[in-house]
This record gives structure tokens, sequence and C-alpha cells, in this order.
């Protein structure tokens, strides 16, 4: 029973990919072809062709290599200098599968007279923009879609004021790793149990201040650093007198996803949580915070891939560093199988890396760098830039932007996109990431 929920995780998860993924590459197609652009070819995978069929000049398919997908609009790049503007390379969305398309020491594919009006560069600015944008932009949508599903719907956990546990004794946080537990002899006691406090207990008040939500008490605990504290619970529905105690400076992590550890008061007791609904505005804000910290993410990437390198070769791995799709499909897979959950809960967390590997793909294709969409779109603004101020002070239109120019920088990228992908992919296979340890 265990195999065969593993394989629905993770199926639900692929199947889920593939519909991401060929709705990106349609953000692309929709938009050119609306603009009058020639599409040629649209294609999940990468590599030889197992399946296809043509309707209208664009080929539908699928290919050998199943990560990611391309459309192939014809003419993404002016001509050279020295070519005959008649001909013109096809090139692609898919990051890698654009390099080989848009080198110009490649053979030039033969457009037909007719198609002339009709390629990527002859268009206005704006509409390369959509087109390169949209993509990116559908998995945003996605991302959306599905996060306001399942906040709305099924709900979003949110901390209660009833303790659900009291740390026996002080540990900083360098030290609080899964081996390092509480020494009785040598740790402090906490302040909770040395106050007397229990879990079940629900908090009422902090030196005077009424509790209604945790969130109020974390930076009243936090700010009151090694001063003495006053606190009220309620115990089986009797509201006991005030517990004194002192709490205590103690290296705890800046807030959830933080590596930062500052020094704060300590009280050690942590929340019950509950599955709440939510409404549209509480999936706008979380969808913030989400972006923001997928944003600290990919600047930070480079410097989490070393410690993946290491965990190929025997080191321990981060179990809060990045993953490739192999390794999320696996992660889907562990959720599917566990059995101490509810099929609930098990299918929203499918739902929520649905959500949040699309919002990753979308902030990732922005980056301003050929081969990604963001590079293209870069183009396109310099291009409107350009032309703009050409036309305000009456100089002779510039002509469009060749985004050619930039192929040592596309190479470049895409062997480190390869390096990246087949690091993380090797070390999903040999440490992969464990939710459970």
């Amino acid at each position: 029973m265990t195999a065969l929920l593993t394989i629905l995780g993770v199926l639900v998860f692929a199947i889920g990919m593939v519909i991401s993924v060929s709705l990106h590459e349609a953000g692309h197609m929709i938009p050119a072809k609306k603009f009058g652009m020639k599409v040629t070819q649209f294609f999940f995978g990468f590599g030889r062709t197992i399946w296809s069929f043509k309707r209208g000049e664009t080929e539908y398919g699928i290919k050998a290599i199943p990560f990611g997908g391309f459309v192939r609009i014809i003419g993404m790049l002016p001509p050279g200098k020295d070519q005959d503007p008649s001909t013109v390379r096809a090139a692609s969305t898919g990051p890698f599968q654009s390099l080989v398309d848009n080198a110009r020491a490649a053979e030039y594919e033969t457009i037909d007279p007719a198609d002339n009006g009709r390629l990527f560069y002859q268009k206005p600015w704006w509409q390369k923009l959509i087109v390169m944008a949209s993509g990116p932009l559908v998995n945003v949508v996605i991302a959306f879609l599905l996060f306001g599903g399942l906040f709305m719907l099924y709900g979003a956990s949110e901390l209660q004021t009833t303790v659900k546990t009291v740390s026996k004794c002080v540990i900083p946080a360098n030290e609080a790793t899964p081996t390092r537990e509480c020494d009785e002899t040598k740790d402090k006691p906490s302040p909770a149990r040395a106050a007397g406090i229990l879990p079940g207990d629900r908090i009422v008040s902090f030196n005077g201040v009424q509790i209604t939500e945790w969130e109020q008490l974390t930076p009243l605990i936090r700010a009151n650093t090694d001063k003495p504290a006053t606190i009220v619970v309620e115990r089986d529905g009797k509201v006991l007198p005030p517990m004194k105690t002192n709490t205590i400076l103690n290296q705890v992590v800046e807030k959830a996803g933080s590596e930062k550890v500052v020094n704060v008061g300590f009280l050690g007791v942590s929340p019950e949580t509950k599955i709440v609904r939510q409404d549209l505005g509480y999936t706008v804000t979380q969808m913030g915070v989400i972006t923001e910290a997928t944003f600290h993410a990919l600047l930070r990437f480079p410097e989490k891939l070393v410690g993946v390198a290491k965990a190929i070769v025997g080191g321990e791995r981060d179990q809060n560093g990045p993953m490739s799709v192999v390794g999320a499909g696996r992660v889907a897979g562990e959720v599917a199988s566990d059995q101490s959950i509810t099929g609930e809960a098990r299918f929203a967390f499918l739902i929520s890396l649905l959500a949040s590997v699309n919002l990753f793909l979308a902030l990732f294709n922005f980056v301003p760098l050929l081969p990604l969409d963001g590079g293209h779109m870069v183009g396109a603004i310099w291009e409107g830039i350009k032309r703009g101020f050409a036309k305000l002070t009456g100089r002779p239109d510039p002509g469009h932007v060749d985004v050619g120019k930039l192929l040592p920088v596309a190479y470049v990228m895409a062997s480190i996109f390869v390096v990246m992908g087949v690091l993380l992919v090797v070390a999903d296979v040999v440490n992969p990431i464990r939710l459970n340890g």
C-alpha cells in the first residue's frame, strides 16, 4: 500500500508539472499567434521526437527528455549584418534549446517570402515583451490559483494561544541539531518549565498584555530579554494565579526559513496549530511572503550549490536547501505515502508543492539573462526605450535591438544551468532530502 501511494504521489506531481510546463509554453505561443508571428513547433521535453502531429503550420508533440519544453518562433534573432535578410534562424523559448537554435554560426533556415512581417524580431517591442512575459506570468497565475484554492477551500495552519510543548531546558540555536538533546545536569531549565507552565495551557497575558493570538506573544518574549516576566494561563477552563519567572537571553533563529541567529528573550514554549480557512487577502499576502523568500533563495542559490556538491560525496544534505524536479517528485511520493497524516493533509501538501514550484519557475524565468525569458524581455524593453528616445529627440529610428550579441552570455549561463541541474539531480538520487530525516 505504501509503495502504491508513493507512486501515486509522484504521478500526481509529474502530471501537474507536465500541465504547468505546457501552459507556460502556451503562454508564449498564444499571444505570438495572435500577433501574427509564425510558430512552427510546440513541444514538451527535448531531444528525439517520440510523438507529434501537425495542425496548420505548427507541429505539436512530445520529446524523449521530459525536462521542460519549448515553442519555436521564427525570427527571434535578426539576421547578422552579412546574412541574407530573407533567411533567419528559428529560435525557441526553451532555455537550453534556444542556445542551439540561436547560434549565429549554425545553418539558417530558409523562410518563405510570405513570412516577411511575421518574424519575431520585426514585431513592435511591446508585442515581443508580451510574448516573452506571458510564459512566466502563466506560472504566476497557476501558483495563485493553487495557493488560493488551498487556503480558501482547505485552509492554512494558524498558531493558537494554547501551548503544545514546553522545553525542558535551554539549548542554543547553534547546538540545536537533531542529535542534541537536553542535558538536565548541564543545561539550564527553560523559564516556562521553571514557572510551571504545562502543555495544554492557554496563554492569557504576558506582563499585563492580553494575548489573543500567538503572534502577539513572540515579540513580547523576545523583547523581554533576561528581565522578569509575569504570565497568566488558563488551565482546564480555569484562569490560574499569575506565574512569575525570568526570560533568559538565548540564541534563536531570527525567523522561519532564515539562517540568521539573534540573541533574544527566551521562554521555552511552542504553540498548537489549527487549520483555518482563509480569504483572498490572505492568499495575496502569503504570495508576497513566498515571493520574497523565493527571491532571497535565488540570490543564495550559488552558495547553496556548494553544500549540494559536498552532499554528493558524503556530506550532510541541507534539508532546507535546493532540490531538482526529481527531488521534488521524491518528496511528493514520500508525503503521499505518509499514513501518519490525513489524506486531506497529504493532498494539500502536493498542491502546495506544485504551487511553490510554479512560483519558482516564474521568478527564475524573469531573471534578466539569456537564455531565460527575462533576457529577451530586457531586449524588448531596451528597444522600446531606444526607439522612444529617438522619436522624442527627432533622431533616426535605431532599429531592432539584436539580443544575438548576448549569445556568449547565453552560452555561459546555459552551461551554468546545466551544471546546476546535473548537481541537483545527482544529489537527489544519491543523497536526497527527506522530510522525515
